[in-house]
């Protein structure tokens, strides 16, 4: 079988037939990080299926640079990542699934704590930024997250308040959205025996 180059993965994932775009993402892996960009790009326009062959390449390239012994795979799709993040000419949808992307194979030492807590301030992106910092365990990714607390206002700021309970933080205030109550009740607790 012949090595997929990165044009040869663009034109197959660019392709009409299902089948070629199928086997395209499917060994995207085998091209890596060098081909995160080119992807973003595709992923980001054109036609529907296009664009979800491209998506899916992306995956699996985090995938593959993920697996056990391949860190420098791992650092370099990890930067070619955050170029995409970083650029708002890709749509929404896109930049969220790179954040989600990033918190597969992000290490915590990779994370600038202020860069990271910008994204906490992007209407858009900050649920999204919120829920994958709290799942990269270390202080960067908590810093952050504490960064962020302290910006915050309303309803958003109970959220980063609940990631850094699950983090193991004492948050006294605002009280978790989950915990109060919605509506009046006339019911009682039980009695304690």
């Amino acid at each position: 079988m012949e090595e997929l180059t990165l044009e040869a993965l663009i034109a197959k994932i660019k392709d009409n037939d299902a089948k070629v775009r199928a086997a395209a993402w499917q060994a995207a892996g085998k091209v890596g990080a060098k081909a995160v960009v080119p992807l973003a790009a595709v992923a980001g326009g054109g036609a529907l299926e296009v664009a979800r062959a491209a998506n899916r390449a992306l995956w699996q390239i985090v995938r593959t640079a993920g697996r056990p012994g391949a860190e420098e795979e791992r650092a370099a799709t990890v930067r070619e990542l955050l170029e995409v993040l970083g650029d708002a000419q890709y749509p929404l949808q896109l930049r969220r699934d790179v954040i989600w992307m990033l918190s597969e194979i992000i290490r915590d030492d990779e994370i600038n704590p202020e860069g990271a807590a910008t994204l906490l301030d992007d209407v858009d992106l900050r649920e999204d930024g919120r829920a994958a910092l709290q799942r990269v365990p270390g202080e960067r990714s908590l810093a952050a997250l504490k960064i962020g607390f302290e910006a915050a206002e309303g309803d958003f700021k109970a959220a980063l308040a609940c990631s850094l309970r699950a983090r193991g933080v004492q948050v006294a205030k605002p009280p978790c959205p989950k915990l109060v109550p919605t509506k009046t009740t006339s019911v009682k607790p039980i009695p304690a025996r």
